[in-house]
């Protein structure tokens, strides 16, 4: 070659090397770059990605009795009312008005035209009369079937001891749904955003079976049919259910999140770890040994919101020796709960010395101790079995959750250090918890119970005799009675004075073992907007969006 050709090729190669490089470094940097993470792509596609713990075990709004049941549900249903994202007052739903009657105890509702299910049929006031009588159907076996009773002639209805014709409601029309109540009831409206009072579509449940019977499988994707301002898109049992915005609902143009995915994470180790991996925009808690840290490093993401909630133990009072209320009440001496919330939990829970959060009631109760383990031991032996010696092992059941498991074994160390106990420790997936909880197949059982509305009934009214979500065996017509009364009564401090005297009845018996009043512990993105401090936990979706910061 000669000298001359070989430099004019030489130059001609330099002259493309800038385009090379550009190449390379495009191809380079696509290839190499990390992939965007789900929070930074759902925050530009307004997908919201919420953790929510356990996997729900059906989406059935009138068999739910989970707060993450709720949290699922609230954004495919909506009930006649919805609840103003601050401060979780009463405003219009699926009704656009309402009139009350002088006495409080007829509620007239005007359900809005342009309500909508998701297959584009109407809501009328006939789907929710349809939707009450399914809940009130004793087939259908709902747990909450008892929140109810506050219409007038649901409690007969549902014990059959009255026809359906005896129970006040009533639809004149497709748009307008008449109430009638018991009594007089301040907190009926909040009251009505609880699961047991969402409308279903009952056609498309019975595409599937009978509306009536537990175990239909009508509550899956392809055909759930909801109302609300998401639509059940897809369900990966435990891994996430996904709800895209519906286009059919009333209030879309404000609706400005596109799709929520609903992470099953049972573990909360594994849920954090998702969050600090751009997997998630909120976890539903934080690992308890991770909460100093967060707020050491990183304040900006850890949350600590103020919960009506309280965390308990069931004790079946079928099951001997819990047959004897002095050993029930042996056990709840014994424990320092103290210890449990400051050395464990770490997050601003209160001990708890009774059921109701004490934010609900101004006046005090003479409650137990917060640890006496000499009058605790005086019990037990007084019982027969002094120092523990006799008594059989006992088994407390949890479902499957580091938390609960470490509280559980401090609650066995300090019964086996201060009676001398043998307490076994059972974990079961949440489904199956759930059913022994619903069979009565357990000695002691973790529980929980967050308010479905600001009063201390929410809390007190599980343990009546009818109720439902009881499950201890334990009735007592006192107690029955005190609520019956405080039902009926307005004056403030008079209806304070009668749930002191059911909370008094409760805690002497001891079918329950308070141990703490929540706080929420979670992580939350800066990029998840709207989302405010409820004492509920409640988060109207729709008033929620994602921001980049």
């Amino acid at each position: 070659m000669k000298v001359s050709a070989f430099f004019s090729r030489y130059r001609a190669l330099l002259s493309l090397l800038p385009c090379l490089i550009l190449m390379f470094l495009a191809f380079g940097f696509t290839a190499c770059a990390p992939r965007e993470t789900p929070i930074v792509s759902g925050t530009t596609t307004q997908t919201l990605h919420r953790g929510i713990g356990n996997d729900l075990a059906d989406l059935d709004p009138h068999l739910a009795t989970q707060a993450a049941d709720y949290n699922v549900l609230s954004a495919l249903l909506e009930g006649l009312v919805a609840e103003d994202p601050v401060d979780l007052h009463p405003v219009p739903g699926v009704a656009q008005s309402w009139t009350i009657s002088p006495d409080g105890r007829t509620y007239t509702f005007h359900l809005r035209t342009d309500a909508r299910w998701s297959n584009g049929a109407s809501v009328t006031a006939g789907d929710f009369v349809d939707s009450w009588r399914r809940m009130l159907t004793p087939t259908l076996g709902a747990d909450s079937a008892n929140l109810l009773y506050i219409i007038q002639g649901a409690e007969a209805f549902h014990k059959s001891t009255a026809p359906w014709s005896a129970v006040g409601l009533a639809a004149p029309d497709a748009r307008t749904f008449i109430v009638t109540l018991e009594h007089p009831a301040p907190h009926f409206l909040a009251l009505l955003n609880h699961t047991a009072f969402f409308p279903v579509y009952l056609p498309a449940i019975e595409k599937s079976g009978s509306a009536t019977d537990r175990g239909n499988p009508w509550a899956r994707p392809g055909t759930f049919v909801g109302n609300g301002p998401f639509n059940l898109k897809t369900w990966r049992a435990g891994q996430v259910i996904i709800a895209e915005k519906s286009p059919t609902y009333w209030d879309v143009t404000n609706v400005r999140l596109n799709a929520i995915h609903f992470h099953a994470i049972e573990s909360v180790d594994t849920e954090e770890r998702a969050f600090r991996a751009g997997q998630l925009h909120l976890t539903e808690t934080v690992p308890p040994g991770k909460i100093d840290s967060y707020r050491k490093s990183s304040p900006e993401l850890l949350r600590i919101d103020p919960l009506l909630g309280t965390y308990f133990f069931r004790l079946n009072v079928n099951r001997p020796p819990l047959t004897d209320p002095r050993i029930r009440r042996a056990l709840s001496l014994a424990l320092d709960r103290t210890a449990i919330v400051e050395k464990i939990l770490r997050g601003g829970q209160l001990s708890a010395l009774r059921l109701v959060p004490p934010a609900l009631l101004a006046s005090p109760i003479d409650a137990l101790p917060s640890a006496a383990p000499g009058a605790a031991a005086a019990l037990l032996a007084e019982a027969g079995y002094p120092g523990g010696r006799g008594l059989p092992p006992l088994d407390l059941l949890f479902n499957t959750s580091e938390i609960h498991r470490t509280i559980a074994e401090a609650v066995q160390e300090m019964w086996r250090r201060e009676l001398g106990l043998e307490v076994r420790l059972t974990n079961q997936e949440l489904k199956s918890t759930l059913s022994a909880r619903r069979a009565g197949d357990f000695q002691m059982l973790r529980s929980v119970w967050t308010a479905d509305y600001a009063d201390p009934t929410s809390f007190l009214s599980i343990f009546t005799t009818a109720n439902g979500n009881n499950y201890t065996g334990w009735a007592d017509s006192a107690y029955d009675a005190a609520l019956f009364a405080a039902a009926r009564t307005s004056e403030l401090v008079a209806r304070n004075a009668l749930f002191n005297q059911a909370e008094r009845i409760l805690l002497d018996a001891a079918p329950i073992i308070p141990i703490f009043h929540y706080t929420h512990v979670f992580l939350l993105q800066p990029s998840v907007r709207g989302w405010n401090s409820t004492v509920l936990d409640h988060h109207p979706y729709k008033h929620v969006w994602l921001e980049s910061r």
